[in-house]
């Protein structure tokens, strides 16, 4: 058996077939050429697969060994469809382990605002020359907050998917699953048409909603290096990243009462478990909701201390 050549044809099997996005099938790539390379020839070898799971535990952090992990049973999943192998090695091996869950870093709400009143301040300080750039890293971070997607959904959105009128946008999120959220904030949406407006020939000409001033997307790593230049101009101590917003977006919708399912469906989470994770970060502001507003704090209980 060939292991490269099924390699091959399940990475093409990938992009044509599932349709899974270019950096999904990258990760693949790397997980399993780095995995074929330890197991040589002994790939129906139980042993040898204990022996390489092991060593992932020992190099690398939960999150990575559960994708590398999960990208190796995918492609033989492939193997055992295609019948190129005649049993899983897999189903004989125990690969489940207990995760730490570490729960998400978020922006604190009144350092968004200090973030966007500084971003203002500047555009509105500026040359008219400068104002159009200006008006797109608004509109970028604007849109993460508005929004809660990820960098590569801003960063990729073209412009035939926003509808500035009504505020509908159209993501496409992983394995190139399309999703709509609307923007209804009125400032959010005036802020995004005034940028259309002074950037309507370059978006256009692009086909992207963000060009970069060569023409192309804004990339995803010129996104974070805009995010961090307003951040030590806003006088943040704190390191913010793109994805620190999503975390935000999310917590604050469900402090504030948005049914949890409501956040899976806008976030775009194939499951709700991937939501949950926000429910603990909102329990300190619950907290604080039940010490001052409980019923309980008005009622003459006699005896009660």
């Amino acid at each position: 058996m060939n292991l490269q050549n099924n390699l091959k044809k399940y990475l093409e099997f990938c992009k044509y077939r599932k349709e899974l996005s270019p950096k999904t099938i990258k990760a693949y790539r790397i997980d399993l050429t780095q995995y074929l390379h330890y197991i040589s020839e002994n790939a129906l070898q139980k042993e040898k697969i204990e022996d390489y799971i092991t060593q992932l535990h020992k190099k690398y952090k939960q999150k990575t060994v559960k994708r590398k992990i999960a990208s190796i049973k995918a492609f033989y999943r492939y193997l055992e469809d295609a019948e190129i192998i005649k049993e899983n090695p897999f189903h004989k091996i125990q690969v489940r382990f207990k995760e730490t869950v570490n729960l998400p870093r978020i922006i604190p709400r009144e350092e968004i605002e200090q973030l966007l009143n500084c971003m203002y301040k500047i555009l509105d300080t500026s040359s008219n020359v400068k104002k159009n750039y200006i008006l797109r890293d608004i509109a970028v971070i604007e849109m993460f907050f508005a929004t809660g997607a990820r960098v590569y959904e801003i960063s990729g959105i073209k412009n035939e998917c926003i509808d500035l009128n009504t505020g509908l946008v159209r993501f496409m999120g992983k394995g190139g699953k399309e999703r709509y959220v609307q923007i209804s904030n009125r400032h959010v949406l005036k802020i995004l048409r005034k940028y259309y407006v002074e950037n309507e020939t370059s978006i256009k000409k692009s086909g992207y909603f963000l060009p970069n001033q060569r023409g192309n997307r804004y990339t995803e790593q010129s996104i974070r290096i805009m995010l961090q230049k307003y951040t030590q101009k806003a006088e943040i101590d704190r390191h913010i990243t793109p994805h620190m917003f999503r975390h935000s977006f999310a917590t604050y919708l469900i402090e504030d009462g948005v049914d949890i399912s409501c956040v899976q469906q806008i976030l775009g989470h194939s499951s709700i478990k991937t939501t949950q994770i926000y429910i603990h970060i909102a329990a300190k502001k619950q907290a604080e909701i039940l010490k001052r507003l409980h019923p309980r704090n008005r009622m003459k209980i006699s005896g009660a201390a």
